[in-house]
């Protein structure tokens, strides 16, 4: 049964989160609690994705969202989840609108939860503009191409799967690999040529020496006012994990298209996301698709990696680089299945390449950036990129069928010009893939070791450059074969 005594105080109650509307119906006929979820009846005038203010005996304020609206019942999501709570005592607000945060540049430097509440000792992060955090459609005219590069200082991801501009490009990895280093190195090290460039790094679902790891590595790029840090460790309730990433792009695109920045937002580890999707689903009593992910999830995941461009008459773009770990090393899982099908291309991390002692263990076979030809190239990145960068691929392809036949046969009875092949995989993978967790490398540098690799090759084999090409860049020409 519903209270209609009017609420005055409104508000979201934990900044930055927006303050309501000046006046509130408090609602106290509470059904049921159902794991993250409350059942409140008899509500009325209440709309799906509302933002809802709780009400507990003590004075304890806690906050919803709802999810779904039956006639006179309303089910929400508590994003500090329903722990000690109990069905008397308990009053619902609901705010008549979405969930809307606080924007601005104040969020730069700051260290928050995934709920956006300070972790750093400073005060409640407060902003020059409100928006919801499930963002606005964005009319497919004004989005522009991306064409013009990120530069992540990581060899092996400028050279052959360059992130551009307003792409999506996410990590696929495996569990105990080392993609939140990678992921960490990206935030810390990445660039876009000179124009004005910041990082939103939403972690979700890690452990608190993953988080501790995560602050420590990206101390600096946060002291210089480069940085935004949302962070949602593995014991914070699920409804959080949901609403970390939302509040994340939120940020970010105030920044890029009102600010003017070029910014970059990591999500880390989206498995971890569509696990508490799936979480909610089953608290919902949803009917379970693929591997007990709700059927919703596709569109789920494209409500948030949609979310990146370039838009006309701004100058700033939003790019995203979600990172996501495949149970079991199946990339056929639903996680990073639909994620394929939504993002431009992909980086997979092998666990055989990282057993060998290379750092980033990137399968370049197997990885790609679909929209690398819009980013790289002449006037972009350099004239011989391009070419470069398929030479090196179709080597690394021969090179390893060389070392199949190699385990068959053994290396002496290959021929002179596939034991070079595999001298070059050797040169490649320590020379150019090999890097440390902290070094940056130019791009100079990173062509420049391409290029000394494919010099281990016959010239005859370099079918993919041109002679001018060949003549400029390639070490060593004279006396080759």
């Amino acid at each position: 049964m519903n209270d209609a005594t009017a609420s005055a105080s409104g508000g979201a109650g934990s900044v930055p989160l927006a303050a309501g509307f000046a006046a509130q119906i408090s609602y106290g006929d509470v059904r049921e609690l159902r794991g993250p979820l409350l059942i409140a009846g008899a509500v009325d005038g209440v709309g799906w994705d509302e933002f809802a203010t709780i009400d507990m005996d003590g004075g304890e304020r806690r906050h919803g969202l709802v999810l779904e609206v039956d006639q006179d019942l309303a089910t929400l999501q508590v994003l500090e989840s329903t722990d000690g709570m109990s069905l008397g005592g308990i009053r619902i607000r609901f705010e008549g609108r979405p969930l809307h945060v606080q924007v601005g540049t104040e969020w730069l430097g700051r260290v928050c939860n995934g709920r956006g509440e300070p972790l750093d000792g400073g005060p409640p992060v407060t902003g020059t503009a409100s928006l919801p955090v499930s963002g606005w459609p964005l009319n497919p005219v004004y989005r522009q191409p991306p064409q013009e590069p990120v530069l992540t200082g990581i060899s092996v991801i400028d050279a052959l799967t360059t992130l551009v501009r307003g792409q999506k490009l996410p990590i696929f990895s495996v569990p105990g690999l080392p993609h939140l280093t990678l992921a960490t190195q990206i935030a810390a090290q990445a660039t876009s040529g000179g124009h004005s460039f910041r990082v939103v790094f939403a972690a979700m679902g890690l452990t608190h020496a993953d988080i501790a790891y995560v602050r420590d590595r990206l101390e600096e790029r946060s002291a210089g006012k480069e940085l935004v840090l949302l962070l949602n460790a593995a014991d914070d309730p699920v409804i959080e994990r949901i609403l970390t990433p939302r509040i994340a792009l939120t940020i970010a695109e105030q920044l890029a298209y009102t600010e003017g920045h070029d910014v970059l937002v990591i999500m880390s580890d989206m498995t971890s996301y569509a696990e508490a999707v799936r979480e909610v689903s089953a608290a919902r009593r949803e009917i379970p698709a693929r591997r007990g992910y709700p059927g919703y999830l596709y569109s789920d995941l494209a409500t948030l990696y949609e979310r990146c461009g370039r838009v006309k008459d701004h100058d700033g773009s939003v790019t995203i680089v979600p990172v996501l770990t495949m149970p079991a090393g199946d990339i056929t899982h639903p996680v990073p299945d639909l994620t394929g099908y939504i993002t431009e291309g992909q980086i997979v991390l092998a666990p055989d390449i990282a057993a060998r002692g290379i750092y980033p263990p990137v399968d370049v076979l197997s990885s790609l950036s679909r929209l690398m030809r819009s980013g790289a190239g002449k006037d972009r990145t350099r004239e011989d990129h391009l070419d470069v960068a398929a030479q090196v691929l179709a080597a690394m392809a021969r090179a390893r069928q060389a070392a199949e036949l190699a385990e068959l046969v053994g290396a002496a009875a290959l021929s002179e010009t596939d034991r070079s092949y595999i001298h070059y995989r050797e040169l490649v993978e320590t020379g150019l893939f090999n890097q440390g967790r902290d070094e940056i490398r130019s791009l100079d540098d990173t062509l420049g070791r391409a290029w000394a690799a494919l010099g281990a090759l016959p010239e005859q084999e370099l079918t993919m450059v041109s002679t001018a090409l060949l003549e400029r860049y390639l070490p060593h020409r004279e006396g080759r074969p």
